[in-house]
């Protein structure tokens, strides 16, 4: 069976990729690459290592440890070369899959090749441009929005979770994983690495949890916050330990409070 799209034939079983034209479409892949240096952290040897190590234990960290329910339809916001929205597809209550991108080159190029690598449920999946500050869906449209190290980049993360919330659901569930918190030592290296505010407009070394839990409030989203440790053995210990000194990885998992 075949489908047709924007750019063509597509078989049935392949994502869907919904181009989006326009002078605003052609400028916001560089707008967005100014939220932070991190944005162009999806190069080969990144992802690789990421489909061998990491990727495939953030959905069963996220059900068994933080209790998200992924169903329905789920949109992945700033989704980079989507390999959330890959894992994401593969989960039997999930029906849909938005991966939402400022660079259309990422949608194209190098979200199905990790799609091929991850073995996803490609015909769930729908790619399209999308800016992430200015959503183009309907009111409570979504059971679940994600993010991957996207909050800490953002220049407005008050606005980003406002309009996250106005996509959901009432009851939706808004999980963001990878996102660094300010840690208690500062490291030049990671200034360096990181960038400075001058050049991305959010803090150098990230926002505090005090940030966090004071932006989410004022967005309309109950909380829970969980620190992010995926290695087994003597190194999980190792994380534990310096988790919040030299770099602290957390897990936000928010659900929207009453109604619209």
């Amino acid at each position: 069976m075949c489908l047709l799209n924007s750019n063509g034939p597509v078989n049935a079983t392949e994502s869907r990729y919904i181009e989006k034209t326009g002078p605003r479409a052609r400028s916001q892949a560089s707008d967005e690459a100014k939220a932070g240096p991190e944005a162009g952290s999806d190069h080969e040897p990144d992802w690789r290592h990421g489909f061998q190590d990491d990727f495939p234990r953030y959905i069963p960290f996220l059900t068994q440890n933080c209790g998200v329910d992924f169903r329905g339809r789920v949109l992945e916001i700033g989704a980079g070369a989507a390999w959330f929205s890959a894992e994401l597809s593969k989960l039997p209550k999930v029906v849909e899959v938005i991966a939402a991108e400022a660079s259309p080159l990422r949608l194209k190029m190098h979200a199905p090749k990790i799609f091929k690598l991850l073995k996803a449920h490609e015909a769930k999946i729908t790619r399209m441009p999308a800016d992430f500050r200015k959503l183009a869906f309907p009111n409570d449209h979504f059971d679940c929005v994600v993010c991957v190290g996207l909050l800490h980049r953002a220049v407005n993360v008050m606005h980003v979770l406002r309009e996250v919330r106005r996509v959901l659901k009432p009851g939706g569930q808004f999980v963001a994983i990878r996102e660094a918190v300010r840690p208690l030592v500062k490291l030049k290296a990671r200034v360096k690495r990181l960038g400075s505010p001058e050049a991305s407009g959010a803090p150098a070394l990230g926002y505090t949890l005090a940030d966090y839990r004071e932006s989410f409030a004022l967005a309309g989203f109950a909380l829970e916050i969980k620190r992010v440790t995926l290695a087994s053995g003597m190194k999980y210990y190792f994380d534990q330990m310096v988790n919040g000194l030299t770099h602290a990885r957390y897990a936000f998992v928010a659900t929207k409070r009453g109604r619209g």
